[in-house]
C-alpha cells in the first residue's frame, strides 16, 4: 500500500524533497508553544536541576516544594519515531534528538531480559528447562515462527516496551527534558496482528493480549508527536537483503504478505487512531531524506492551539501543578502497579501461562544460577553484601521476567 491511499486516513501536504507531511492546517507560529531546535533556544533560562528519579523517590511531601512545571519548557514533549522494519528509524531518531537537545531512547530489545544483573544468560538453561520455559528469542522466532513459545516472546516484548515508555514519562516529568523514542508500546499491536494473521498466534492469545493492552495503556500519557517513516514492503525486503543478515534473509517470517499486514495496521489502524490524540507527521523514506526538513516541519507545529475539550494532546493538559505531581509520583514510584494490571489470570491460554509443576521445576533451576535465588542485591553467593539492607531492587521485574505466569 502506498501513501496515495492515505487521504481518507489523514490530511497531508506534498512537501519539498519528496517528503509527505501529515498534520493539521497551519496556524500562526507561537514560539513558546512550539518545539525549538537547540541553536535557537535561550541558554540563559534558569530551571531547577533535574530530579534524580532513578535513585530517589518523589514523595507526596516533596511535591509541596519541588514543582513539576518549573522544569517545563517548549521542548518538554514526547516524540515517537515509528515505521516499518529497516526504515532507518534509529539513526533518524538520534539525529532528531540531537537537533532538539532531547533524550534519545532506542527501541527496546529482548536481549536485556535474558541477561541477569550478574551477567548470566538464562538462555543457557534451555536444554534442561521445562518446555514452557524454553526461551524463544528473536533469532529463534525468525528461524521457526511456529515455536510453541512465540506468544511468550511477544508478550515479553510488549512488557519491555511498556516498561520503557513509563521510564520515558518519569524522565520527562522529573527533568523537563523532551524525549525522542524509537517505536513505543502503542504500535506493538502492529507486530502482533502480523503474527496472528500469519497463523503464529491463536485467537485466545490475541484476546488476552488486547485485554492486557487496553488496561495498561489506559494508565499512560500518549505522545505529543508521532513521526512515521514510510517505506513499502518491497523496499523493506530490498533493505533486508542489503543488510545481508542470513537469519533475516532466510527467515520464513519476512514475506510480502507479512509486511503488507504490518503496513495496513500501521496506516489504517495505528495512525488513524492516534491522529485523534497526537500530532502526526508522515514522510516517504524510500530514498531516506533530510532530517533538517523534518526539524523545520516540527518547529512549525503549535502544540498549544487546542482548547480544553479537544481530544488531541488532552493527556498533557492538567489542572494545576498538584495534578502534575500526582502523575509524576505515579510514573516515578509506582511502575509496578501498572505492571500488575497485565497479570490477567487466564490459565486456559496455554501458549502464555506455565503449568504449576514446571514453575516449581524452573524455580529450582534458577536457584542454582548465581544471583537468581533472591532479589538483586541480596545474593551472597554472587558476592552481594546483604548486611543492613532493607530494600530490594525491583523484585517484581525479577518475577515476571523469570518465573511469573506472564511471559
Amino acid at each position: 500500500m502506498s501513501l496515495v491511499s492515505l487521504p481518507r486516513l489523514i490530511s497531508f501536504e506534498i512537501k519539498r524533497c519528496g517528503f509527505i507531511l501529515a498534520s493539521t492546517p497551519r496556524f500562526a507560529i507561537v514560539q513558546s508553544a512550539s518545539i525549538t531546535s537547540k541553536e535557537f533556544r535561550d541558554p540563559n533560562i534558569k530551571k531547577p536541576a533535574p530530579w534524580p528519579y532513578k535513585t530517589k523517590k518523589f514523595t507526596y511531601f516533596k511535591a509541596f516544594y519541588d514543582f513539576t512545571t518549573k522544569r517545563f519548557d517548549e521542548n518538554t514533549k514526547i516524540i515517537v519515531v515509528d515505521g516499518p522494519i529497516a526504515a532507518g528509524k534509529g539513526p533518524f531518531a538520534k539525529q532528531l534528538a540531537e537537533a532538539f537537545d532531547m533524550h534519545y531512547i532506542p527501541e527496546v530489545t529482548l536481549e536485556e531480559t535474558y541477561l541477569t544483573p550478574y551477567g548470566y544468560d538464562i538462555r543457557q538453561l534451555n536444554p534442561i528447562a521445562p518446555p514452557s520455559f524454553k526461551i524463544c528469542d528473536l533469532e529463534t522466532y525468525l528461524k521457526n515462527p511456529r515455536h510453541p513459545n512465540v506468544a511468550k516472546m511477544q508478550y515479553r516484548w510488549f512488557m519491555m516496551k511498556l516498561d520503557s515508555y513509563v521510564d520515558a514519562l518519569a524522565h520527562i516529568l522529573n527533568t523537563g527534558q523532551g524525549i525522542v523514542m524509537e517505536r513505543s508500546v502503542y504500535s506493538d499491536f502492529v507486530f502482533f496482528e502480523a503474527m496472528f494473521n500469519a497463523g503464529y498466534l491463536s485467537k485466545p492469545v490475541r484476546d488476552l493480549y488486547y485485554d492486557i493492552n487496553r488496561v495498561t495503556l489506559e494508565e499512560l500519557m500518549q505522545p505529543h508527536l508521532i513521526v512515521y517513516l514510510d517505506i513499502s514492503p518491497e523496499v523493506v525486503l530490498e533493505r533486508i537483503k542489503q543488510r545481508n543478515n542470513p537469519i533475516e534473509v532466510n527467515s520464513p517470517v519476512f514475506t510480502k504478505e507479512y509486511l503488507e499486514t504490518m503496513e495496513y495496521n500501521y496506516k489504517q489502524k495505528y495512525l488513524k487512531e492516534y491522529q485523534k490524540h497526537s500530532e502526526i507527521l508522515i514522510y516517504d523514506w524510500s530514498n531516506y531524506g533530510d532530517v533538517e526538513v523534518v526539524v523545520e516541519d516540527i518547529e512549525r507545529i503549535d502544540f498549544e492551539r487546542f482548547h480544553e475539550y479537544d481530544t488531541k494532546l488532552r493527556d498533557w493538559r492538567k489542572y494545576d501543578d498538584w495534578e502534575w505531581s500526582h502523575y509524576r509520583r505515579y510514573y516515578t514510584n509506582s511502575k509496578e502497579d501498572i505492571f500488575r494490571y497485565a497479570m490477567i489470570f487466564r490459565p486456559k491460554v496455554k501458549e502464555v501461562f506455565h503449568p504449576g509443576d514446571e514453575v516449581l521445576e524452573y524455580r529450582d533451576l534458577l536457584e542454582k544460577v548465581p544471583g537468581e535465588k533472591y532479589a538483586e542485591g541480596f545474593n551472597p553467593m554472587a558476592g552481594d553484601n546483604v548486611w543492613f539492607k532493607r530494600h530490594h531492587k525491583g523484585y517484581w521485574h525479577h518475577y515476571y521476567n523469570r518465573i511469573g505466569n506472564l511471559p
